[in-house]
Order: C-alpha cells, then sequence, then structure tokens
C-alpha cells in the first residue's frame, strides 16, 4: 500500500514551551472542548482516567470504552460529560459491536485517544493464537479506529496514539510477530509498542486527506496499574521502587503529568497541520542520538519508518480483515 505523497512533518522538537512536568491542565489552558466528543480507551485507570478528567474539565463528551464497564463507570462517576461502554480490545467481535453501537449514534469523533494497553504481561494467547500484547495493544486499536473510521472522518480528528521508551526494546518481528518460539514478555512489549508508533505514521499518511492527523507519544515514565503485570521484586530489581514500594527514580510523573503529552498531542493549536510524528513531554520528540539502546529521551528509527509502518498495516489488515482505506478506495 503507497501512502499519499505529502510534505512530511519533521521529527525535531517545536520548542512547545512545555515540558516533563507540565500537566494535562496546563496545556488545556486557554482552550475550549465544549461541543467536542473524544474517545479515550482505558480512560477509566491510570494515565486513561487523567485523561479522561482533563478532556471532560475543557467541555469535551468523553466516551469511555472498557473491558470492566462496572469498574470504569465507579471511577468516572463525578466525571460531567463523560460514558462508559463496553469494549474488549483482545477481542475483534467486541470491537466490531463497540464500533457499531457508536456509528449507530450517528456522532462524530474529534479526538481519538488510543490508550489501552497491557506491559510485560505472562505469555498470554488471544484470538485466534496471537500475542496479547501485540493484539491488545496494537491490532484492536487498529481494528478499532478503521471501524470507527466514517465518524473519525467526518470530524477531522486527530488521533493518538499511546506508545512508549518501550520500543527502543524492538522493532517488528517481522518473522514472528506472534512470538511463537521463545516469548519474552519486554520483547513483546517492545514490539507491541513500536506498532503503536508505526500505526500512527501509516494513519496519518492515509489519513490527512479526510483532515485527520495522527500522533504518536511516550507519555513519560508513571507508576500507575500498567505495571499490574511485574512482581514487586522485579520492580525493585529494576530500580523503580525501594522494598516498601516507594517510587526511586526521581524522573517518574505523576499521572497528571503523564497524560499531558497525549492531551497536547490530542488538543494543541501548535501541531495544526502536522501529524506522523512521535512526541514526549509535551513537544514532538528528537531522533535518538548515540547508543539507541541507551536511557534518555528520542526515539528510535525503526519506530519512525513510512516503508515499516506501511507493511505493518497491511499485515494488520490480513489479520483483522478490515481496512477502511482499501474499502474506500474500492480495492
Amino acid at each position: 500500500m503507497t501512502p499519499p505523497q505529502h510534505s512530511t512533518t519533521p521529527q525535531h522538537n517545536l520548542g512547545s514551551g512545555f515540558g516533563a512536568h507540565s500537566t494535562a491542565a496546563d496545556v488545556l489552558r486557554g482552550i475550549d472542548l465544549s461541543g467536542k466528543l473524544a474517545v479515550v480507551t482505558g480512560g477509566y485507570s491510570g494515565l486513561g482516567l487523567e485523561t479522561t478528567r482533563a478532556l471532560a474539565s475543557a467541555g469535551a463528551r468523553v466516551v469511555v470504552p472498557a473491558r470492566r464497564p462496572e469498574t470504569a463507570r465507579e471511577a468516572l462517576a463525578g466525571i460531567s460529560g463523560a460514558e462508559v461502554d463496553t469494549l474488549d480490545l483482545g477481542d475483534l467481535e467486541s470491537v466490531a459491536s463497540f464500533a457499531e453501537r457508536f456509528l449507530a449514534t450517528g456522532r462524530d469523533v474529534d479526538l481519538m485517544i488510543n490508550n489501552a494497553g497491557v506491559m510485560a504481561c505472562p505469555e498470554t494467547r488471544v484470538g485466534p493464537g496471537w500475542e496479547a500484547q501485540f493484539a491488545t495493544n496494537h491490532l484492536g486499536h487498529y481494528a478499532l479506529v478503521n471501524r470507527l473510521w466514517p465518524a473519525i472522518a467526518r470530524g477531522g480528528a486527530r488521533v493518538v496514539s499511546v506508545s512508549s521508551a518501550g520500543h527502543r526494546l524492538s522493532g517488528i518481528r517481522w518473522d514472528d510477530v506472534h512470538f511463537e518460539k521463545d516469548y519474552d514478555k519486554w520483547q513483546a512489549y517492545g514490539q507491541a509498542k513500536t506498532a503503536n508508533a508505526l500505526f500512527a505514521l501509516q494513519l496519518d499518511a492515509l489519513g490527512r486527506d479526510s483532515g485527520v492527523r495522527a500522533f504518536s507519544l511516550h507519555p513519560g515514565g508513571i507508576l500507575t496499574p500498567l505495571q499490574r503485570h511485574l512482581p514487586t521484586e522485579e520492580m525493585v530489581a529494576l530500580g523503580w521502587i525501594d522494598a516498601d514500594g516507594n517510587p526511586l527514580h526521581t524522573s517518574f510523573k505523576t499521572p497528571e503529568a503523564g497524560a499531558a503529552t497525549s492531551v497536547w498531542a490530542a488538543t494543541s493549536p501548535q501541531l495544526e497541520g502536522m501529524g506522523g510524528v512521535y512526541c514526549e513531554d509535551c513537544d514532538i520528540a528528537e531522533p535518538v542520538q548515540g547508543d539507541p539502546a541507551s536511557n534518555g529521551s528520542g526515539v528510535r528509527a525503526h519506530a519512525t519508518d513510512p516503508e515499516q509502518a506501511a507493511r505493518l498495516w497491511a499485515l494488520s489488515a490480513e489479520l483483522t480483515g478490515v481496512d477502511a482505506f482499501s474499502v474506500a478506495a474500492g480495492r
């Protein structure tokens, strides 16, 4: 699949004026989202909850598709403008059902934030035997956006894909994307986060003629329920927490700061007319310099490669049986 030819947004800092400690409220100051509709997957826990709260406080209606809808309703109680529906990203029938229900309402999507995900889980298979992190973090969101495409296109939405610095751990394992041999939970997580970035890159190329722009991002290091599959001993060994569960890294963000880059990418007027880039700390990230395995900021080349992005899109279409652009083109 060859994307339309357009000038691309440079993968370099804008000098946004925000930073690692800016909060979602900071980046939304002066922005009125009244009359806008946002869809935030996983928008009832961790960063997603803060994202929902911030968008709703700026006037948006926020639809939160949730695998645990009752838990979501409890978490979102008191947030005016938030609504919950059922969605399991690891189940393509559930994705299709949610999309069908949403499209039947006739509403447009203005902001789409693909926030839900799993991290470093034990080897788990979903659907037809797919590796759970790739299936949930990437394929479920791929299918969701493609099925919601009529509403996304009508809204001229910004689509935001929450990736991670974990993308540095692995590119796409083209010969074994489902880790049918030698499963490694961190490699699988890294592949899924690379897929999140490549998805946004290709969606931006395909969707910009419809006024849809897409971004990916690293929210920063934040201790949230995302770490639920990690034993305390492993997080202690990684140097994240002490034996009593207290954070050790001064670089850990609060959830309010962790949600800021998603919200900035979804709403900032500084990004008007831009797209297809990986962001961090409320700005466009720089390409990684030096040792790509080292800690620090920036995005690796394998997560910003247009050829790999197009290849991943084609594979995702084959696996899920969904491709809004193939239908649109009559292919």
